[in-house]
């Protein structure tokens, strides 16, 4: 499979013109990236308006993953909100249109939404966790049910942050019933393509879905994917450049964008087998840590998450351990370790991990419940709370306020309360509990 852009990126800096476009270091070596660090100058494409090597590239990435596939230099941030936008532009409501999503929502849907002006739905999870919403074919048929006005779409986020999936197959089978679009935030799984089966979401019967390539494909960080599935009408298609282009920068990185072709033909050639020997090897691994007493959350085949209280600590006391070793997590709270793992970790790593994990001492199980997750009263829209004054307080003394800007840590960047919401006494303990020390609430 050939790399256009790669080519093209390499060839201009053997020639070594006189650059007297930006980037403003002109390709001298200032860290040694620079003389590939172009802008769009004649025969670099332009990516929102893709009809050179950057489109050449883009059917690539379209033939591999048997989709409509545009590219995005800002990560699946700047893809979700052009499927937000595209399900909008397209629906058939114009009176208060609202989307139907799952409470784990990224913190790019949250101001999507805000950004467009719609009105949102939750669909909540029905376990402790707000990382988590295990949306069952069931739940979602009973939510679309006997609606006087149907939702523009169904968003859901699967895998989710501590590797749990949801059936896409059974969830998209109940959009198309009610003839709803369905809409998948698939940052962590770009790599469920070239599962022995494949398991990702165009494939399963998404519409629209944003896949993360540097998350779990070796690309740089901010690559990412838009895959529109190829059964949706051609005006989604001819939309989808000017969607990414309204939310992106107009000055895309061309680095991450050769990160992106070069891995099309690595993908091609091969990854399938170096995928799945590798998962072989992560299921053993997986096998002699619950042999070990470790109880693991999710059924994602590339993601490790512990449950840390069960194993007798916090999950900042596993990371500290681990870190010890040389080895840095994705993610830890109070209750889960998130260890992400790709085929581009050897056999060795494998072993050290293995090696470290199982020399931990099993303690006693620590009992102390994260608190419930409950349905949070909406004063005003999520907009609204977004583009009022607002004025930072100890959280602890938000008793009675409205969330005005999203409080969050990154990782995860999944909101606990959402904007326009009422900060209550369980939200403060929530808050509280996963270090949420300050909230942004409405002045009054």
């Amino acid at each position: 499979m050939d790399t256009p852009i790669k080519d093209f990126t390499n060839n201009y800096a053997k020639e070594n013109k006189l650059r007297l476009h930006v980037p403003g270091h002109k390709g001298k070596d200032f860290t040694g990236i620079e003389a590939f660090d172009l802008t769009e100058i004649d025969g670099a494409d332009c990516l929102y308006n893709a009809s050179g090597i950057i489109k050449s590239s883009q059917l690539n990435a379209s033939n591999i993953f048997n989709a409509n596939t545009f590219y995005s230099t800002e990560g699946s941030s700047l893809s979700i909100r052009a499927m937000v936008y595209l399900a909008l532009k397209n629906s058939k409501t114009d009176d208060n249109p609202y989307i139907l999503a799952g409470r784990n929502a990224h913190k790019s849907f949250i101001s999507a939404v805000g950004l467009l002006g719609l009105n949102v739905e939750w669909l909540y999870p029905e376990d402790n966790n707000y990382l988590s919403c295990n949306i069952s074919p069931s739940n979602l048929e009973k939510a679309l049910n006997n609606r006087t006005t149907l939702p523009i779409a169904v968003y859901i986020t699967t895998p989710d942050y501590l590797g749990n999936m949801l059936d896409v197959k059974a969830l998209s089978s109940i959009c198309k019933k009610y003839g709803v679009i369905l809409l998948v935030d698939n940052a962590h799984g770009s790599y469920l393509k070239f599962l022995e089966q494949s398991l990702h979401p165009i494939d399963l019967g998404a519409d629209m879905c944003c896949d993360s390539a540097h998350k779990t494909l070796p690309a740089l960080t901010g690559a990412s994917y838009l895959h529109l599935s190829k059964n949706l009408p051609s005006k989604f298609v001819e939309q989808a450049q000017n969607a990414l282009s309204l939310f992106a920068s107009t000055s895309p990185s061309y680095l991450i964008l050769q990160s992106l072709d070069n891995i099309n033909a690595y993908l091609f050639d091969g990854y399938k087998k170096k995928l799945n020997d590798f998962i072989f090897e992560v299921n053993n691994l997986k096998e002699k840590l619950i042999l070990n007493g470790y109880s693991l959350i999710g059924n994602e085949p590339l993601k490790i998450t512990l449950d840390a209280k069960s194993y007798g600590y916090f999950g900042e006391q596993l990371s500290k351990i681990l870190n010890n070793n040389n080895i840095v997590v994705e993610f830890y709270d109070k209750d889960y370790v998130v260890l992400m793992l790709t085929p581009e970790l050897s056999k060795s790593d494998l072993s050290h991990l293995t090696s470290v994990l199982l020399a931990i001492e099993k303690k006693e199980k620590i009992i102390l419940l994260p608190p419930s997750v409950i349905r949070s009263e909406k004063v005003c829209s999520i907009r609204k709370a977004l583009l009022s004054p607002t004025e930072k307080l100890e959280t602890r003394l938000c008793d009675g306020k409205i969330l005005g800007a999203l409080s969050l840590n990154c990782p995860p960047a999944v909101p606990i309360l959402v904007c326009g919401e009422k900060v209550d006494q369980n939200a403060i303990e929530r808050l509280l509990y996963y270090g949420i020390e300050y909230c942004d609430v409405l002045c009054e």
